[in-house]
């Protein structure tokens, strides 16, 4: 069967409950497909218009007096604010496998009055609610999804148009009181997490959704060796000189075992000299082929810019002290030092397999999201070059 591009839309209300991670888990883990891009939305009232148009379809499954409240939906709560002005904040999401299109809306659901206990996305977090009088009191789709490869197309090739203009790393999207002043902070959720389809990244997410901030930016990256290696180059001095210690008793106690005879304290030390170096720098190699898939070593010159293999979501939070509460709940770099309840201790193995990374101060922040290009639109890159193949 050929392969597809299906999207789901997070609205603005699940985003604002903070399902987000929870509707992820279930996207990642059931439809069988890849996740391919992703990218944030504050849609103009001229893309509104022109989506809402295309969910009437006779392909529906659906009847049409529910395709008439997704539409009115979509106009009424995807659209900006009629009192403010403000816009809203949606996710896209874009999975790419066989029968994609298919396998997405079943795990999407479909609307209706007699919901299933948890089955679909729609179930759980979403509401249909008729009174007595067969009129409607309240209705929430969660997310939204096209029925159809044809309909998942337009509307997909709609979406890419705008996503230059209405998204990215979003602005002016979070209403703050004046004495309030957020920052912004940058997460990545990283490669282990992606090595076979798995809820970590959703429940990551739900565990970050404590903080109360705001997601307004994500990207689904693949780092390149470049990259990699300007992102960790701060470390780098730090584990030559960190890790002294740690390759002097190594090397002594081999040497000892080897040679069958002590060394002094003053031979560590001076294996310690020796080998801090070289040995941190190893470390440091480690590192950026985890994050890429390549050492610098291993990699052509011609090719170092390019994107790796190792895929990782990177998620850009807003909101009063992100940089601190995002840590908080991240956790100490070294999981077995991490407490209770935080993502590392939770979900990270090793120092370096530690599940995610979150930016230490704002400054890092700004330098981080320059580097992995948190805005950089691969969403439109992925839609058109899907459909120019095909």
């Amino acid at each position: 069967m050929a392969q597809q591009l299906a999207y789901v839309i997070i609205t603005p209300y699940s985003l604002h409950k903070s399902r987000t991670g929870g509707i992820l888990t279930r996207l990642i883990t059931r439809t069988g497909c890849e996740m391919v891009a992703a990218r944030m939305f504050a849609p103009s009232e001229e893309l509104v218009k022109k989506y809402a148009e295309e969910t009437i379809s006779a392909n529906d499954p659906q009847d049409r007096r529910i395709q008439q409240l997704i539409y009115d939906y979509i106009l009424c709560n995807l659209s900006p604010d009629p009192k403010t002005g403000r816009r809203r904040r949606v996710m896209m999401l874009l999975f790419q496998g066989e029968d994609a299109v298919r396998r997405t809306r079943s795990v999407v659901g479909n609307v209706g009055p007699d919901r299933r206990a948890g089955e679909t996305i729609r179930d759980t977090y979403g509401d249909l609610i008729i009174d007595e009088n067969d009129q409607l009191r309240y209705f929430e789709p969660a997310v939204l999804a096209s029925p159809t490869a044809d309909e998942a197309e337009s509307k997909l090739k709609l979406w890419a148009s705008y996503s230059d203009a209405d998204g990215g790393v979003l602005e002016n999207v979070i209403a703050y009181q004046p004495t309030e002043k957020p920052q912004r902070t940058l997460v990545l959720i990283k490669p282990e997490n992606f090595r076979f389809p798995t809820g970590r990244p959703g429940n990551m997410i739900d565990f970050f959704s404590r903080t109360g901030l705001y997601i307004v930016g994500v990207k689904v990256h693949r780092m390149s060796v470049a990259q990699a290696m300007e992102f960790y180059g701060p470390v780098r001095e730090t584990l030559r000189t960190k890790l002294k210690d740690v390759v002097a008793a190594k090397a002594k106690a081999a040497v000892e075992k080897e040679l069958g005879f002590a060394l002094t304290a003053e031979h560590e030390r001076q294996f310690g000299e020796i080998l801090g170096v070289p040995f941190g720098d190893n470390q440091f190699d480690n590192i950026v082929r985890f994050m890429s898939g390549r050492s610098p070593s291993e990699c052509p010159v011609a090719e170092v810019d390019k994107p790796g293999s190792e895929k990782c979501i990177a998620l850009v939070y807003e909101g009063v002290e992100a940089v601190r509460k995002i840590r908080d709940v991240l956790g100490p770099t070294d999981p077995s030092k991490a407490p209770p309840g935080s993502i590392r201790r939770e979900f990270g193995q090793t120092i370096m397999v530690n599940a995610a990374h979150a930016s230490d101060s704002e400054e890092n922040a700004q330098r981080e999201m320059g580097i992995v290009k948190a805005a950089e639109n691969n969403f439109r890159q992925v839609v058109e070059q899907f459909y120019r193949k095909g």
